[in-house]
């Protein structure tokens, strides 16, 4: 086992069996500044760039917030140019995150609210620690809207009128409810969030060689997330090259062989 660690004053970065873990860590809530999407920026290309990482994996510092959005002093303070700027910059951060052709989950081990949960729609899975606290998209209760992808990926996520529904009357519910709603993949009962965060990190590894083709993941992931948002017949094409690739692939050669063979495969990420 082998493990890199790099500690920001706002974001931890870490390294482990395949799995980078990124930590928004700005204690109690975990709110973000323009400081802390730099940073959160900056792990995301490193994840991008390391060969050894097949998986991303989002959580929030603490057990009481995953993240409770934008810094609200902060916003107070900036004027309506570095406003832009800032939210400009986060809808980039996120983009490069949904993006990036490596599978990206959102552990939230705690409350997950209005920025919070933008960051964490523009993950590929969500998973919810039971009872750790409460979701949703609140911004309207302090006169604006969700403006980091938030109007956007959650009327992709879940029905438009339902979505217009859950911001403007600002709402904030259960992980169980939106589990119902599909904003949330899975709920897991654990003991601690240690256990939670230990459960995480052996879901995120089964998505890892040799368990799986961890660029098939990735394409398959980049297929959905670019192609969602194209015209049909440009999807099908970014589907094709894509699936061209995989075919060039040691691990798509290994899998057609253990198919045949009759034997479980063992994939490399090659």
């Amino acid at each position: 086992m082998t493990r890199e660690a790099m500690e920001n004053k706002l974001v931890n970065y870490s390294t482990q069996d395949g799995i980078a873990t990124i930590e928004l860590h700005d204690p109690p809530a975990n709110t973000y500044t323009y400081e802390m999407m730099r940073d959160l920026d900056d792990a995301i290309l490193q994840a991008r760039f390391d060969e050894a990482v097949h998986v991303i994996v989002l959580r929030g510092a603490g057990e009481k917030f995953f993240c409770a959005g934008a810094n609200i002093n902060m916003l107070k303070t900036v004027n309506p140019v570095f406003k832009y700027y800032f939210c400009l910059h986060a809808n980039e951060t996120l983009n490069r995150l949904e993006q990036t052709p490596k599978l990206v989950i959102a552990a939230l081990n705690g409350h997950t609210v209005g920025g919070g949960l933008e960051i964490a729609m523009a993950a590929d899975l969500r998973i919810a620690r039971q009872g750790a606290g409460k979701i949703g998209l609140p911004e309207v209760t302090l006169g604006v809207l969700p403006g980091t992808g938030g109007t956007q990926r959650l009327a992709r996520l879940i029905n438009k009128s339902t979505a217009i529904e859950l911001m403007v009357t600002g709402e904030t519910f259960d992980f169980e409810r939106a589990k119902d709603l599909g904003i949330v993949n899975q709920i897991w009962e654990t003991a601690s969030n240690d256990e939670f965060l230990e459960k995480i990190q052996k879901y995120a590894e089964s998505f890892c060689p040799p368990h799986r083709a961890a660029k098939a993941v990735g394409r398959i992931k980049r297929s959905v997330q670019s192609g969602s948002e194209i015209p049909f017949e440009s999807a099908l094409a970014v589907e094709r090259e894509l699936q061209q690739q995989l075919f060039q692939s040691e691990d798509a050669k290994e899998g057609l062989s253990a198919y045949v063979e009759k034997r479980k495969p063992n994939f490399t990420a090659k």
